[in-house]
């Protein structure tokens, strides 16, 4: 069964204004102003909700990766505290010659650049996907500004086609309203010229012509008009839809960026991608000026090799993290805060994940299914949809 398959069979188990935001986040399907009845529309529509699906998938997958690296580091984490305290002690002991080697590098102590530690650390952590952490904020920033631009775009699109859509309607009112003004006003021609004809003897075959003329070009031309507005309103309605399913894929794609965003700058602890990348320049020189102590410290390696056997020997799965994590094998509060912090993390790709499974993908499903329901003559057609989407997305 592929993915768009799965999702339909699943079940549920910074910048101002702010009302943007909340209008962003909302995934609307709205069928008032599409035409079921129209096979080109009725096509789009089911589409439309399909790639929601495809997009809720791939994402997924994406955050899924990510959750189970983060879920490998809670499972070290618990290998560690559950060891007995024999070994736990074993493995304090390697912590604290190497923070003892640490601390005696003294001249990098002195320096005025010094880099904060926490800060350092936090980078050294991430060392090898700070760089892709870089591009991925700036990308998502970059992106972030033409989503919302296209989010106003949309909008303002949307706003100027329903302001049409009520001028059209005044028309068809007003054009009805003039036809039977006119014909009114041709009834009373006729009838005042039959009395002048009838009851004064007055030759009215004139006026009976113009009375006609003047009846029909009037009428001729609020016909026109009238049809002309049916026209244009026709085109204004599918427009309006088309208008909804491009802001709902827009919103999908604003949403989970947003999400990415967030996550990123809790990650990386940051508020920007400039900051990460200005922390990456200072981590970089900082780095350069600590090797040259670490390369007078033979036995600060050793030890180091040392905790990294002890690590492997309780099957902790990533020990070379827990070099740069030192502080928590000897403090328990150090242990909680990294902990805390992961679970943070893994609990943000949660929500994001859960909103793509039991947001995005259920209500396009439901959406899909209430199709179905509705309009059984179409059931097989919107099926067959379904499957040839599946095709092409396998």
């Amino acid at each position: 069964m592929g993915i768009i398959k799965k999702f339909l069979t699943w079940k549920k188990n910074r910048e101002n204004p702010l009302y943007e935001i909340d209008d962003w986040n909302e995934i609307v399907y709205d069928r008032d102003d599409l035409q079921i009845d129209d096979k080109s529309q009725r096509e789009d529509y089911i589409k439309g909700c399909l790639e929601q699906i495809a997009e809720a998938s791939k994402e997924l997958e994406t955050l899924q990766f990510e959750y189970n690296m983060v879920t490998s580091h809670l499972k070290d984490m618990e290998e560690i505290e559950v060891l007995p305290e024999e070994e736990k002690e074993l493995l304090r002991e390697c912590a604290k010659k190497i923070e003892h080697l640490e601390k005696q590098q003294s001249g990098y102590k002195s320096r005025k650049t010094r880099m904060d530690e926490s800060k350092y650390r936090q980078m050294e952590r991430m060392e090898e996907e700070v760089q892709e952490g870089c591009k991925k904020l700036n990308d998502a920033e970059e992106y972030q500004d033409l989503i919302k631009r296209d989010l106003r775009r949309l909008d303002a699109e949307k706003q100027a086609y329903l302001y049409r859509r009520r001028e059209l309607v005044h028309v068809l009112e007003d054009t009805r309203a003039m036809a039977i003004v006119c014909s009114t006003a041709v009834v009373v021609c006729i009838l005042a010229l039959m009395v002048m004809q009838f009851g004064f003897e007055i030759n009215a075959k004139l006026g009976y012509l113009a009375a006609a003329a003047l009846g029909a070009l009037a009428i001729t031309l609020i016909f026109v008009k009238h049809n002309n507005a049916i026209s244009e309103l026709s085109r204004v309605e599918k427009g309006i839809s088309r208008l909804i399913q491009l802001q709902n894929t827009v919103k999908i794609r604003y949403v989970n960026n947003t999400n990415l965003l967030d996550y990123l700058y809790l990650k990386y602890n940051v508020s920007s991608a400039g900051e990460l990348s200005e922390h990456w320049k200072q981590y970089i020189t900082e780095k350069e000026e600590r090797e040259k102590y670490k390369q007078a410290e033979k036995e600060l390696d050793r030890h180091q090799q040392d905790l990294l056997h002890e690590l492997r020997r309780y099957q902790v799965k990533d020990p070379m993290v827990w070099l740069h994590q030192i502080p928590a094998l000897l403090d328990k509060k150090e242990m909680v805060e990294i902990r805390h912090n992961l679970i943070i993390r893994r609990q943000s790709l949660r929500r994001r994940m859960d909103y793509n499974k039991e947001v995005i993908a259920a209500k396009a499903q439901a959406e899909i299914k209430d199709l179905v329901e509705k309009y059984p003559r179409y059931a097989r057609e919107i099926l067959d949809i379904v499957d040839d989407y599946e095709k092409d997305f396998s």
